[in-house]
């Protein structure tokens, strides 16, 4: 909360850590309309000044760690400390890179192998540097009826395959070679898929584990339609793109927890556990959960640019929008979307979304994010209320799985130090 105690607008003032535009802007060296930017996208709180009309204020720290950001990205400057804080690269990996046209696999952009229709078994092979023969999972242990009776009312997709994941964890041993893990991979992850179907019911389960490839199984698990009227090929191609497109993402939190995990030798389900945790934080994967919120808010084509202007005159931000990584736009979310309104332009949700997208464009010139696209993609593919959230878990879990290997064979322990500041 602000109190009273400001000097003039223009002089720079500071009260508990508010600052006024200007000196915000000064601060990090840029324009005012790159300041209010980043206000839009939640990367900088600000908050109604005292005594100066609609002039607003932002918050010193947000402004630092802004700051902290450019320099590490610069090489300027002692980045040591925010070298965890979207800095500079802190492991070396072959698995991926992100660049303008968004991650690539190996050396293959994602968004490329996506469009030409790469099943995503073969995005995982790139990725795992697997060859010859995949061993597929065609059950799930403990049964599926024993873990469904463990879930919550109300609960998700998502949380049936975190509850999964745990159980396979606590079945296998707490230790494993690389091979091992190696071996384990694809079974892993194909009884990941199939545990979203958990919420719905075992048999929605087990016709998952039956499918022929991941796409068609995370459809059927998800609650896609069964024979004789059958999943539609058009959303079967349509879920492998969005399985291809967030496969992997090179450090993010959850990746990272992952690669933790595996530096300890943890084995290769309880890394597949610490990101799945990681990944449902609002700040990470948990972010569709408010997008799906800001298109029910929105409700309406028509009222897009009056939520979004309200949104933004407060300073609040309009969740999915603006990445730290793609300051011209994230190529995965412009690609998801453009598949959902090839394939559901009749859905009300792909539509607020689709107004969103423009209303945004026009006012703040923030492109959409991974996360509106996995929505907008969902509602076209009528899939319901959480399921942006499980597709994000199980495209991803190929790229924390790529990563968990690689770091168990370099045999090391990933234990940063730590800058004490107190007293």
């Amino acid at each position: 909360m602000l109190h009273h105690g400001f000097v003039n607008q223009g002089q720079g003032f500071d009260n508990q850590g508010w600052v006024d535009a200007g000196a915000a802007a000064e601060l990090l060296g840029v324009k005012r309309e790159t300041l209010y930017a980043y206000a839009s996208r939640g990367l900088v709180r600000s908050a109604p000044g005292p005594r100066l009309g609609r002039a607003r204020v932002y918050h010193k720290e947000d402004l630092e760690r802004v700051r902290s950001r450019s320099l590490a990205r610069s090489g300027h400057g002692a980045v040591a400390a925010s070298a965890l804080r979207w800095g500079e690269p802190v492991l070396e990996t072959r698995v991926g890179s992100i660049g303008e046209d968004g991650p690539s696999y190996r050396g293959r952009s994602a968004v490329v192998l996506a469009r030409e229709g790469t099943p995503f078994e073969e995005a995982c092979d790139r990725l795992w540097e697997r060859r010859g023969r995949r061993e597929e999972a065609r059950s799930l242990e403990p049964s599926p009826q024993a873990l469904a009776a463990l879930l919550p009312s109300g609960a998700e997709p998502f949380d049936g395959m975190l509850l999964a994941a745990g159980a396979i964890a606590a079945r296998e041993g707490r230790a494993e070679s690389v091979e091992i893990a190696r071996r384990a991979a694809a079974p892993l992850l194909r009884r990941l898929v199939g545990a979203a179907g958990l919420v719905r019911g075992e048999g929605d389960v087990r016709a998952s584990l039956a499918e022929a490839d991941a796409a068609r199984a995370l459809l059927r698990a998800l609650g896609g339609p069964p024979p004789p009227g059958g999943l539609r090929s058009t959303h079967i191609r349509a879920m492998n793109e969005a399985l291809v497109l967030v496969a992997d993402h090179e450090l993010n939190a959850s990746t990272f927890a992952a690669r933790v995990a595996a530096s300890a030798g943890a084995s290769l389900a309880s890394c597949v556990v610490a990101a799945l945790a990681t990944l449902s934080g609002p700040l990470h994967g948990g972010a569709t959960a408010r997008v799906e919120a800001l298109a029910v808010e929105v409700a309406r084509p028509e009222r897009a640019a009056e939520i979004v202007g309200a949104r933004l005159d407060r300073g609040d931000a309009v969740p999915g929008f603006g990445h730290p990584l793609y300051p011209n736009g994230d190529p995965r979310g412009a690609r998801l979307m453009e598949l959902a309104e090839r394939i559901g332009g009749r859905s009300r949700t792909v539509r607020v979304l689709s107004a969103v997208v423009r209303a945004m464009d026009l006012v703040a010139r923030e492109p959409p994010t991974v996360d509106v696209g996995l929505v907008a993609l969902t509602a076209a593919l009528r899939l319901g209320k959480g399921t942006p959230l499980a597709i994000f878990a199980a495209g991803r879990a190929a790229g924390w799985i790529a990563h968990a290997l690689e770091q168990k064979a370099a045999g090391h322990l990933l234990r940063p130090r730590a800058r004490y500041v107190g007293p």
